[in-house]
């Protein structure tokens, strides 16, 4: 039996779960008791402030072998290809632009090595925005372990899988499924594959949650049930190890003499989960047109703003397009979001050539953007039947912030300088004189 198989987890979208690896680890009646069974340590996990209404509020109570302040002092680190925004080393332009995938190391690489930041915007330390990274290694992190507290961590496996042992539990993510880690859990991230590659959406802002239906209704779109929560693996595990925490922009890292994933039982709402996305129930026209990709929401961190997002998170997955007398691709447009997309398998029916899986493009707020020349003349002219999209998935980070790609992004050998050209045989077709 693999690992993956192993694993039980609980669900529910941002339920108050109780779960304990040995049984009387979780008190009875009351949070902070003067001692905890097995003697261990009472601990408070807060990914809101206390006083967040309560429908809103995320805390979670960990009952651990060791408090979390048992550590060395922290030792500023090379920060190596991430980045945090504001991104201050290279001027945004409005172009459009396109990368290839980042190539798997040819030496041993892990996770925490393996990211390089693409692009980010609003600011960390303001607690708006996000940073997009990409990832790709090939090694496990062994001693080393994790922790983000600028922003909670949004991953998109496009191959390989990953086992993510965190505080909370085990979880396992591969391409097709998504798992986010709530600022602050610390983590280790651990192979079941050869390699892995991906994204990384780093969420600055308010915790993802499940977009609203309004006249949807009930049903639809991601459902509560289908998000799966880790049940409580504790480490007891003494040694040499090294925590590393993201920190205000920086790395940081120090010497640890146990597994910080020590956490023997835990309850409350604020802990890592994961997605399916071909649980994601697609609405989409049965009549006429186009519609907005806002129906392919499947979780999102709203502003101040009611309805403006500082990040959606939006798929464009196998479906079936039955509209009648109508250009099926996204139209030509430009728009006050900013959009980051990814391809993790297949192709994407607006651009056929050239977006392949593990790769991205960047469309910035009011930058013109559509389907290719070929893919505008094929839809124009094809005989419209009910047609399957199969064999395909992609995504997309959209922001209400201009989103800056880093001196890497802008200047490292995946970017595509010639992204430009697919749109420049597009003709001209206006005859006044032809209705």
């Amino acid at each position: 039996m693999s690992v993956a198989d192993s694993l039980t987890y609980m669900t529910g979208f941002g339920n108050e779960f109780e779960t304990e690896a040995l049984p009387g680890a979780l008190p009875k009646g009351q949070f902070n008791p003067q001692r905890v069974s097995y003697d261990l340590y009472t601990e408070q996990f807060s990914t809101t402030a206390f006083t967040a209404p309560r429908d809103s509020n995320r805390r979670t109570w960990f009952y651990r072998i060791r408090p979390s302040a048992i550590q060395g002092e922290y030792q500023l680190m090379d920060n190596g290809l991430i980045r945090t925004a504001p991104i201050t080393e290279a001027i945004t332009p409005p172009s459009m632009l396109r990368w290839d995938p980042i190539a798997i190391p040819e030496q041993k690489t892990d996770f925490i090595d393996g990211l390089i930041t693409m692009a980010a915007n609003g600011s960390a330390n303001g607690q708006t925005g996000m940073a997009v990274h990409h990832y790709a290694f090939n090694a496990d992190m062994d001693s080393r372990y994790f922790c983000n507290a600028d922003g909670e961590l949004l991953f998109v496996p496009q191959q390989g899988e990953l086992l993510l042992a965190t505080e909370c539990g085990k979880l396992t993510v591969k391409a097709g499924e998504i798992a986010v880690i709530p600022r602050g859990i610390k983590f280790q991230v651990s192979l079941l594959s050869d390699d892995a590659r991906g994204y990384l959406c780093e969420n600055y802002g308010d915790p993802l949650h499940l977009p609203e239906r309004g006249p949807v209704g009930a049903n639809g779109y991601s459902n509560d049930r289908d998000f799966q929560y880790p049940v409580a693996a504790y480490e007891d595990k003494e040694g040499d190890f090294t925590l590393i925490t993201k920190f205000n922009g920086n790395m940081f890292q120090c010497d640890i003499g146990h597994s910080p994933l020590d956490v023997v039982a835990w309850t409350g709402n604020s802990a890592p989960y994961k997605y399916d996305l071909s649980n994601f129930n697609v609405i989409n026209t049965v009549s006429y047109d186009h519609p907005d990709p806002s129906i392919f929401t499947v979780l999102t961190s709203q502003t101040a703003t009611a309805g403006v997002a500082n990040l959606d998170f939006v798929i464009f997955p196998p479906r079936w397009m039955v509209a009648e007398n109508t250009f099926r691709p996204p139209w030509y447009h430009r728009n006050l979001m900013s959009e980051y997309m990814g391809l993790i398998e297949g192709v994407y029916d607006a651009k056929e050539h050239g977006f392949v899986p593990g790769g991205a493009s960047l469309h910035n707020c009011m930058s013109p953007h559509g389907p290719e020349a070929d893919v505008f003349e094929k839809a124009s002219t094809v005989e419209l039947k009910p047609q399957r999209y199969q064999n395909t998935l992609a995504f997309m980070f959209e922001s209400r912030y201009i989103i800056s790609p880093t001196a890497y992004a802008l200047n490292g050998k995946e970017r595509q300088t010639n992204y430009i050209d697919c749109w420049q045989t597009i003709e001209k077709k206006f005859n006044p004189n032809k209705p």
